[in-house]
């Protein structure tokens, strides 16, 4: 499979999942260039319609590319050992990161099961609602990203990495998940993951994750 035919599988998938609607977009890091999915129905991009653009692309962006498109270059940039971002909007991501604050990008969703270890040892949330449409308000979302591969932006969907656009994408399933399970303990006496319990399921995540994926891309 070529690059952008698994950046528009795994944009396929993240449609079918149902955590994108009419937006929402798929990249994969390709030596000095990202592809990434065209501003469109992810549910029907093809691998002829990735578009690449290089990492050091200033304004305007190329004809077609997502206008939020700078987002994947600030993070490619900011964290060079992501390879792949899934960009997606769950419902449960928009009201975990309504109720969570992280000052100064770090803190945020704790992991409350073992899966969401793999996110991050916490799940960081931007705390503005605007949309990431030029490289200075990308390099702000991009610098509220913790070490983890999770990041909730307030008001405006989430961003996941991953060594493969299939396992971002897992990653963002996951991720709506951890809400899920965040908003429905909200409120009540709560157990979060220990750091040991933390560090044990990350240990693990390159040998479950892309089992993960490969149940989700037949879903």
């Amino acid at each position: 499979m070529t690059e952008a035919s698994a950046v528009a599988e795994a944009a396929n998938v993240l449609a079918r999942l149902g955590l994108v609607t009419a937006y929402g977009h798929v990249s994969a890091r390709a030596e000095d260039a990202m592809l990434i999915t065209p501003a469109g129905d992810l549910a029907r991009v093809t691998a002829s319609e990735v578009v690449r653009v290089p990492l050091t692309a200033t304004p305007p962006l190329p004809a077609g590319v997502p206008a939020e498109a700078w987002v994947h270059l600030a993070v490619y940039r900011a964290r060079p050992d992501a390879a792949a971002i899934a960009r997606a909007q769950p419902v449960s991501a928009f009201a975990a990161a309504a109720t969570t604050t992280s000052p100064k990008g770090f803190g945020g969703l704790v992991p409350l099961h073992g899966q969401a270890a793999w996110l991050g040892e916490s799940i960081p949330v931007h705390d503005s609602a605007t949309l990431l449409r030029s490289p200075e308000l990308a390099e702000r979302a991009a610098s509220s990203l913790s070490p983890g591969e999770a990041l909730l932006l307030r008001g405006n969907g989430a961003i996941t990495l991953g060594a493969t656009p299939g396992l971002a994408v897992a990653r963002m399933w996951v991720l709506a998940a951890a809400c899920e399970v965040y908003l429905a303990a909200r409120g009540a006496l709560v157990t979060p993951l220990s750091a040991d319990e933390i560090a044990s399921w990350r240990a693990v995540g390159g040998e479950l994750l892309p089992r993960l994926w490969q149940h989700l891309r037949r879903r």
